[in-house]
């Protein structure tokens, strides 16, 4: 883990950058560390199982791209706290045709994921109002959920 300095990218608000070896035994460690920093950030306590829900759900999504994959490369989980409380979950997996992300941005197609995780990106449309599912300059996804502070 670890905390970034000032720079002039987008993510400029980005406090903390975790990298997480491609297992599923370190999802866990993400929803730990998520629901932390939401509290510290003072997102309500009512919504602290919503970002752990949810951080679970997009790590592991990432995780089993990776695992069928083959890759080894970190998964990489940011926590910013510009505003609301945010959570990138990146994976460098590739992500097929990107019906799935019309799918999560609301264009009215069925949840087809080519990679086979549409239940995960259903479930996350499902549980976080704000979502948004983007292909990663560097090749993979990026999964940005958002929630309230205070």
């Amino acid at each position: 883990m670890a905390g970034t300095g000032a720079g002039s990218s987008a993510d400029d608000d980005v406090t903390v950058t975790l990298r997480l070896p491609s297992s599923p035994a370190h999802v866990r460690t993400a929803r730990l560390i998520a629901a932390a920093m939401a509290r510290r950030s003072g997102v309500g306590e009512e919504i602290l199982d919503e970002v752990r829900l949810a951080v679970g759900e997009a790590c592991s999504r990432a995780v089993r791209l990776h695992e069928r994959q083959g890759l080894s490369v970190p998964v990489t989980v940011e926590f910013a706290e510009a505003g609301r409380f945010r959570v990138a979950v990146v994976d460098g997996a590739k992500v097929g045709t990107g019906d799935e992300l019309s799918a999560v941005a609301g264009a009215g197609a069925p949840w087809a994921d080519p990679s086979g995780d549409a239940l995960g990106l259903a479930l996350l449309g499902a549980v976080v109002q704000d979502l948004s599912v983007e292909e990663s300059p560097a090749g993979g996804s990026r999964v940005t959920m958002s929630w309230p502070l205070g």
